[in-house]
C-alpha cells in the first residue's frame, strides 16, 4: 500500500510540474547589486501560493516564510493528505516565488514520511555560508498528538529534524534527525515553532541561529515553551531557554512561539497561552544572552487581543527611527477572523494597530521582509474557513509609514 501511495504521489507532483512548466522557464531574473527583479517594478497587492484542494492535498495549512536576498521568496507549508487534521499524511512542501510574490513556481516536495506527519516549518538563512537551515518535526507510526501527550505511545516517536538548501530552495538534502541533542527524555510532545526563525546579528552571539519551539512534561502534561539554537551554521544544535511553567507551577500554558532579536540584540518571544489563564492568549519574555536563558520570564501581555492561534513577530532591519517590531494575528478576541498586523515602537511592552489585512477568517500566518522598508505576510484564509487558502500579502508602504 505504501508503495502505491508513493507512486500516486509523485505521480500528481508530476503532472503539476508539468502544469506549471511554462512559468517555470520564465522565472524572474535577480537584478545586479544584490537587488531582485522586483525591487523595479510596482508589486502585485496579493497572491495566492496554495488552495486547499489543489496538487492532490485535501488542505494546506502552517504557512513559513523565508526571502532569500537576491533570490526567491519561499513559502512553506503543510501539505495535508487526506484530511484538514493535524495528524495523519502530511509532507512538507514549498513554492517560491521570483517577482515578489505575484506569481509562484509549481509546488516542491520538501519533506515525505509516507503516511507519517512531516510539519511544522521553520526556515532561516546561515549568515556565515548563505545556506538555507530548515528545523521540522515529525511524528513517527501513525500516532497522533493526544497519544503522545497521554502517555499512550512512546514519547520518542515526536521527533526533531534538520535539512538544508545550498541553492535558494531549488533542491534539499535528506531530513536529519537531531532529536537526541534538544529533546529531554522527560518531555513527551515537541513542536518547532511554526514559522520563520531568526540568525542573530548582534554581539558575541553573532551568526547564531536560534528556534523557538514548545514541548509538553511527561510528568505534568503542562506545556511550557524552549530554544534550541546552534553556532555552527545549523550543523550541530543545543536546548537554550525553558519556560518555568512546564514544571507545574505557573499559570501559563505555553505552545507555539515565535521570536525576533530587538536592535539593541535582547532576544524578544511571544507565545500562544494554550489555556488563556491568565490576561488573555498571548504571553511574552526576554533574553539577554542570545536565546540560552530568560532575563524576562514569560508573562502576559495583554496588549495583544486576540483569540487562542499561533501569531509571528518580526523585527525590521532599518534605521532605528524606521524599525519597528511587528506582530501578525487575528484581532478578534473570539474567534479566528480579521488578521492584524499590529507594531510596537518600545520593543514589545506595548502594541498598536498598524494595519487590518482582512476581515475574513484567518488563522496562522508568518511576517517576512522582502527588501528595504519591505514587508510581506504570508497566512491562512478563506471567506467560509480558515484554511481554504494561504495568501501572501505586502503591506502598504503607509501602513509601515503609520508604524514607523
Amino acid at each position: 500500500m505504501r508503495l502505491r501511495a508513493t507512486a500516486t504521489r509523485r505521480l500528481t507532483l508530476l503532472l503539476t510540474l508539468i502544469a506549471g512548466l511554462g512559468a517555470a522557464l520564465a522565472p524572474a531574473a535577480p537584478a545586479a547589486h544584490g537587488r531582485t527583479a522586483y525591487d523595479h517594478n510596482p508589486p502585485c497587492p496579493a497572491s495566492v501560493p496554495y488552495r486547499s484542494g489543489d496538487s492532490g492535498y485535501n488542505t494546506f495549512r502552517i504557512p513559513a516564510a523565508l526571502h532569500v536576498p537576491g533570490g526567491a521568496l519561499l513559502a512553506f507549508a503543510e501539505g495535508r493528505r487526506d484530511s484538514s487534521a493535524d495528524d495523519g499524511d502530511i509532507d512538507l512542501v514549498l513554492r517560491r516565488s521570483f517577482d515578489g510574490g505575484c506569481t509562484w513556481q509549481p509546488l516542491q516536495l520538501v519533506a515525505d514520511a509516507g503516511t507519517d506527519t512531516v510539519g511544522n516549518p521553520v526556515p532561516v538563512i546561515d549568515p556565515r555560508s548563505g545556506d538555507i537551515v530548515l528545523v521540522t518535526c515529525r511524528t513517527l507510526g501513525g500516532a497522533t498528538k493526544r497519544q503522545i501527550t497521554s502517555g499512550s505511545v512512546a514519547a520518542s516517536v515526536r521527533r526533531v529534524y534538520v535539512q538544508r538548501s545550498t541553492d535558494g530552495g531549488r533542491t534539499w538534502s535528506p531530513q536529519r534527525d537531531i532529536t537526541e541533542a534538544v529533546k529531554p527524555a522527560d518531555w513527551r510532545w515537541y513542536a518547532v515553532g511554526p514559522g520563520h526563525a531568526v540568525a542573530l546579528r548582534q554581539g558575541s552571539h553573532r551568526g547564531r541561529l536560534l528556534v523557538p519551539a514548545n514541548h509538553s512534561s511527561g510528568a505534568t502534561g503542562r506545556s511550557g515553551a524552549h530554544s534550541l539554537y546552534s553556532d555552527d551554521g545549523g550543523h550541530t544544535w543545543r536546548l537554550g531557554y525553558v519556560s518555568g511553567s512546564v514544571d507545574g507551577d505557573g499559570p501559563l500554558a505555553l505552545n507555539e512561539s515565535t521570536l525576533a532579536e530587538l536592535p539593541d540584540g535582547t532576544v524578544y518571544i511571544n507565545s500562544r497561552d494554550h489555556d488563556r489563564t491568565v490576561g488573555g492568549s498571548r504571553a511574552d519574555a526576554y533574553s539577554a544572552d542570545g536565546g540560552v536563558s530568560l532575563s524576562v520570564p514569560f508573562r502576559a501581555q495583554p496588549g495583544l487581543t486576540g483569540p487562542m492561534v499561533q501569531g509571528s513577530v518580526l523585527q525590521v532591519a532599518g534605521p532605528p527611527s524606521r524599525s519597528p517590531l511587528l506582530y501578525s494575528g487575528p484581532s478578534d478576541p473570539d474567534s479566528r477572523r480579521r488578521m492584524q498586523v499590529r507594531a510596537s515602537d518600545d520593543g514589545g511592552r506595548s502594541w498598536r494597530p498598524a494595519w487590518s489585512v482582512s476581515r475574513d477568517l484567518a488563522g496562522y500566518s508568518d511576517l517576512v521582509q522582502t527588501g528595504v522598508g519591505r514587508v510581506g505576510l504570508l497566512y491562512e484564509t478563506g471567506p467560509r474557513a480558515t484554511h481554504e487558502t494561504i495568501r501572501f500579502a505586502r503591506l502598504p508602504h503607509d501602513a509601515l509609514s503609520a508604524a514607523w
